[in-house]
């Protein structure tokens, strides 16, 4: 790794200027939810997003005048024997990278939704909570160890719970809330595990010390296996964090939330953690490589899943959550096939477009009076232009056509793959084509063709206002040429973000060196271009022959569906699935342990306790009459009873 400065001896800033970047958030936090009901929309809205927007500005400066690793340590935090953790903050590329990413596309969200949420009662409380979501995430990247990063990785459940039953009156979207709780719960457990298990390993949780340690071999009493228990644990944090198979079902349901927040969740936030963990301890991948293989393995398969399922989604957000998970699984691919700026490059890109088609399917909602249904919609491009022209953005982006964001990053993971594992690379292109075409399906669906809602839609279509107009067009352009930062080796053009990444890579470089050197040659790399292309262009024009050529309209909820379409349409009935083997037996031996254990054991017990209580105090009622007789009368009873003990000593 590159020079790490000792904390308070030579960073470049003050260490308030540090605490200020996750402060201005939570202060905005704390403004927001005190003052819920007696703020405007406006206001709170101002107040939300100029906090991140100073985040922002701070984060920018960071990275401007980067020089080299540092750390800030802001106090002793535990000193428990010899556990010491202090509360320090780690500023290295990958950090700079995230507080850019995070704070930046976290602003548009904020300045989106004052538009997008200024009816609601509660807007405040949004704002609050908008705010505590990107502390939480902020505080996540900032830590200079594992300890702080579970903190900010439980913060963003906490808010993910918070803002997906937003609107709680509502009893579907309060249990979809509790299912990304519950969920998160199971991977989490796996993360703290693996955070336990370094530390029994390395007598440490803080990031340099552990990855110093591991890159020289030193396991303590364990062997250089010890990682692969390690790896395993943290992934399956990642895998509920990340939605990854099997733990992916909470991410469709998180539609339940205001739009905002699905764009946050999905672009910004709570879905990278993963992926930004696996980066930040990418030596002890390294050192993993049958961890790397079960990464790169559920990745393909979770991108390739999800893509199928998105093929026969109707509603407008579902068949976006679906591509997250997808593109989720991509990243993934990336990861266990040891791509990791490649994983980065993709997180990045990914948020771009992602961010962007969340916000427009927002404001189509907006202007459809909150219909999600695609079977709804029609020939909205003409009502609403600043939208589809930048939802266009979006899906050509996602469907890898250059010159568009999601080309570069998307290629350049099928052509790790391709070098990893035919298979996976596979895997991979089939997800490519199957991604352009249920994207552009949802994009003919909803903006070409006449228009199928009612009179009163039709008379209340309208493009969104500028609040909430003026953050689609800037992701639309950074969604547009963002993926320049990354250009493949045949333009003869620099990769800027791997460059600027390599010093986080390094000890991993230094253990297996082959596998930062190995690129494709330029014919291969031409071909596996060409093939990605090809098949997001064929998924593009089979979209467009069944949708707008012959105007076809998926079918009824109530339709009769063959088997295979039965299937995808009911998402394989893994929700069905996992209720039927985990939750009905959970509940009923719930309900079995009141019945039995609660009503039949343990109150009769604590009954008679209570009892037994209740009769004493009654009989001790006798001595507190209030009567002088019943008092002179105890007191002669107590004389006579202590002579009588006194006599009997002789």
């Amino acid at each position: 790794m590159q020079e790490t400065v000792l904390p308070g001896a030579n960073a470049p800033y003050s260490t308030f200027l540090y605490v200020l970047i996750p402060l201005l958030p939570f202060l905005g936090f704390l403004v927001n939810g005190l003052l819920n009901k007696k703020l405007s929309g406006t206001v709170a809205g101002l107040i939300g997003s100029g906090t991140v927007l100073g985040s922002f500005l701070i984060s920018v400066m960071l990275f401007l005048n980067f020089q080299y690793q540092y750390t800030v340590q802001l106090f002793d935090w535990i000193s428990v024997g010899s556990l010491q953790i202090p509360f320090q903050y780690q500023i290295d590329q990958l950090s700079l990278i995230m507080l850019l990413l995070v704070t930046g596309v976290g602003f548009l969200i904020h300045v989106y939704s004052i538009g997008y949420m200024h009816h609601d009662e509660n807007v405040g409380k949004f704002f609050s909570f908008l705010n505590l979501f990107i502390f939480s995430m902020l505080l996540l990247v900032m830590g200079a160890n594992f300890v702080i990063l579970f903190i900010g990785w439980e913060g963003v459940g906490l808010c993910s719970y918070l803002l997906i039953g937003f609107w709680n009156k509502n009893t579907n979207y309060n249990n979809a809330a509790k299912k990304a709780f519950i969920i998160n719960r199971i991977g989490d457990l796996g993360f703290l595990l693996g955070i336990f298990l370094i530390y029994l390993t390395f007598n440490s949780v803080q990031y340099a010390e552990v990855f110093q340690k591991a890159s020289l071999g030193q396991f303590g009493t364990y062997g250089v296996g010890i990682c692969t228990a390690i790896t395993l644990l943290l992934f399956v944090g990642a895998m509920g964090k990340s939605a990854q198979l099997p733990l992916y079902t909470w991410l469709p349901d998180a539609m339940a939330g205001p739009t905002p927040v699905s764009a946050l969740i999905h672009a910004a936030t709570m879905v990278t953690a993963g992926i930004y963990m696996v980066l930040r301890a990418n030596v002890l991948f390294t050192l993993s490589p049958d961890t790397l293989q079960v990464v790169a393995i559920v990745g393909a398969a979770t991108a390739l899943f999800a893509a199928t399922i998105g093929l026969a989604q109707n509603d407008i957000k579902k068949v976006l959550a679906y591509s997250t998970v997808s593109q989720l699984g991509y990243m993934f691919l990336a990861l266990g096939v040891m791509g990791y700026s490649t994983a980065l490059f993709h997180v990045l890109t990914h948020a771009l477009f992602k961010a962007l088609m969340f916000l427009g399917a927002g404001s189509v909602i907006h202007a459809m009076s909150n219909e999600q249904d695609l079977r709804r919609m029609g020939g909205l491009r003409k009502a609403l232009p600043i939208t589809f022209l930048t939802f266009l953005i979006g899906c050509l982006a996602i469907s890898g056509i250059p010159p568009f964001s999601g080309f570069f990053s998307k290629d350049e993971i099928l052509a790790h793959a391709f070098e990893h594992n035919k298979v996976l690379w596979a895997m991979g292109l089939l997800s490519a084509f199957l991604t352009a075409f249920y994207m552009f399906r949802l994009l003919f669906l909803a903006f070409f063709g006449e228009f199928r809602g009612t009179e009163e839609q039709k008379h209340h279509l309208h493009e969104s206002p500028a609040s909430m107009t003026f953050p689609l067009i800037v992701l639309a352009i950074l969604a547009a040429v963002g993926g320049f930062m990354g250009a493949p080796m045949f333009t003869g053009g620099h990769h800027y973000l791997a460059e600027y990444l390599a010093p986080i890579f390094t000890y991993s470089q230094r253990i297996m060196p082959a596998a930062f050197s190995a690129e494709p040659d330029h014919n291969t790399e031409l071909m596996l271009i060409g093939l990605s292309v090809a098949a997001g262009v064929l998924g593009i024009a089979l979209a467009y022959v069944m949708y707008v050529a012959r105007a076809q309209r998926p079918a009824e909820d109530e339709a009769q569906r063959s088997g295979p379409e039965s299937l995808v349409y009911h998402k394989y009935y893994i929700d069905e699935l996992y209720n039927a083997v985990f939750t009905r037996p959970i509940m009923a031996l719930s309900t079995g342990l009141y019945k039995f254990v609660e009503n039949g054991v343990i109150n009769p017990v604590v009954s008679v306790f209570g009892r037994a209580v209740n009769g004493g105090g009654q009989l001790l009622r006798y001595v507190q009459t209030g009567a002088v007789e019943t008092y002179l009368i105890l007191m002669v009873v107590g004389i006579v009873l202590i002579l009588g003990l006194n006599f009997g000593r002789f």
